[in-house]
């Protein structure tokens, strides 16, 4: 009796799921293992199951020679991609701050409908929750900043009080010094003490 054909969607039932996906998994492992073989290719397999953990499994060369072959052959996508993310917020926050000033505009009139109040009201939320996540995101970076800063300081004044410890320490022998040195000091044929100096 031959297979019956699989329907392709999510399946349901959580332990059905996880069994499937523990042997589909394997099963494209081998498979990629066996390309790599037959073709004398290299294959770099990475999987992330629905709970977040991370399977991978590369055949011919390593994985890291693999993901850096990746990252050299699409270095410019991959640039492109990291500024289009950071644009993409910026860009999604000025469009929606511009789609609520021209909807304030459009209220201006008095025949305005309560639905069209209500998607007013939705979209100022979104733009006030944009808002405030980029205010935090800020203030946070900003915080991150002065940390480091007061880090460095305290640092370097630990340098300069343990120098100028040492400096004091300089000064009191070398007065010692002197006054023992000094004729007051002498008294008869004993030589004086002498402190020895800091170098």
């Amino acid at each position: 009796m031959g297979r019956r054909k699989v329907e392709i969607k999510r399946i349901e039932n959580k332990s059905s799921r996880q069994v499937s996906f523990c042997k589909r998994r394997n099963g494209l492992m081998e498979k990629a293992r066996q390309l790599s073989i037959l073709c004398d290719s290299s294959v770099a397999l990475l999987i992330v199951s629905s709970t977040g953990k991370l399977y991978s499994s590369s055949s011919g060369d390593s994985m890291a020679k693999i993901l850096k072959r990746y990252e050299i052959q699409h270095a410019d996508e991959l640039k492109t991609l990291g500024l289009a993310e950071k644009t993409r917020n910026y860009l999604s926050h000025k469009e929606l701050l511009e789609i609520v000033q021209c909807k304030l505009e459009e209220t201006n009139g008095d025949n305005i409908s309560i639905e069209s109040l209500i998607s007013l009201e939705e979209q100022f939320k979104t733009a006030l929750s944009v808002t405030r996540a980029r205010k935090n995101e800020l203030m946070m970076e900003l915080v991150k900043t002065l940390q480091e800063k007061e880090k460095m300081l305290r640092a370097e004044n630990q340098v300069l009080v343990s120098q100028l410890t040492k400096m004091e320490g300089k000064r009191f022998l070398e007065t010692e010094y002197e006054r023992a040195m000094s004729p007051e000091n002498s008294s008869g044929n004993n030589p004086p003490e002498t402190l020895p100096l800091l170098k």
